[in-house]
């Protein structure tokens, strides 16, 4: 069962990156430099088939001194296949910004789009493809690594919606 699961995992993560990898390439290339990275709580949730949405809890934390981290809430949207029920959910990612822009307060707001897969029977992992936010000049790090727990398999396009909480 496990060598089962780590083939579907390695080829959602396959497809998924595939797919991801060809829509950015249409985009116009821009250097990025990494700003900070993004930890968020994904609330406990059930895929319905032909999709999902889950709550976010995040924590921005800069890598530039002197800025404060900052929490966002939010939503991750999955359309595709997605199918079981996941709860303790962690999701991990480095941001990225064109190297010409700072970062300032608030920057991550907005929404996100991409390629998403995931793979899970008892502990599973998933990863997430997505571009967006300020202006679409954001990248949340091409592939993010994310945990669970339940049983679960997912893949196909995803939408993630973070606004920022103020205080």
């Amino acid at each position: 069962m496990m060598h089962v699961t780590k083939l579907t995992l390695g080829a959602a993560l396959l497809s998924a990156t595939a797919f991801g990898s060809a829509a950015v390439a249409d985009e116009e290339t821009v250097d990025h430099a990494e700003i900070g990275s993004l930890s968020c709580d994904v609330g406990d949730g059930t895929g319905f088939i032909f999709g999902s949405t889950r709550e976010l809890t995040c924590t921005f934390n800069p890598i530039e001194e002197g800025l404060e981290d900052e929490t966002y809430v939010g939503e991750i949207n999955r359309w595709g296949v997605d199918i079981g029920k996941t709860q303790n959910g962690q999701m991990s990612w480095l941001v990225l910004a064109p190297t010409e822009q700072e970062y300032s307060e608030g920057g991550l707001n907005g929404s996100y789009k991409g390629v998403s897969a995931e793979a899970t029977v008892g502990v599973g992992a998933g990863a997430n493809l997505m571009t967006g936010g300020s202006e679409d000049t954001l990248a949340l790090q091409p592939l993010s690594l994310n945990t669970q727990t339940g049983v679960n398999f997912a893949v196909g396009v995803g939408g993630i919606n973070l606004q920022r909480v103020e205080g």
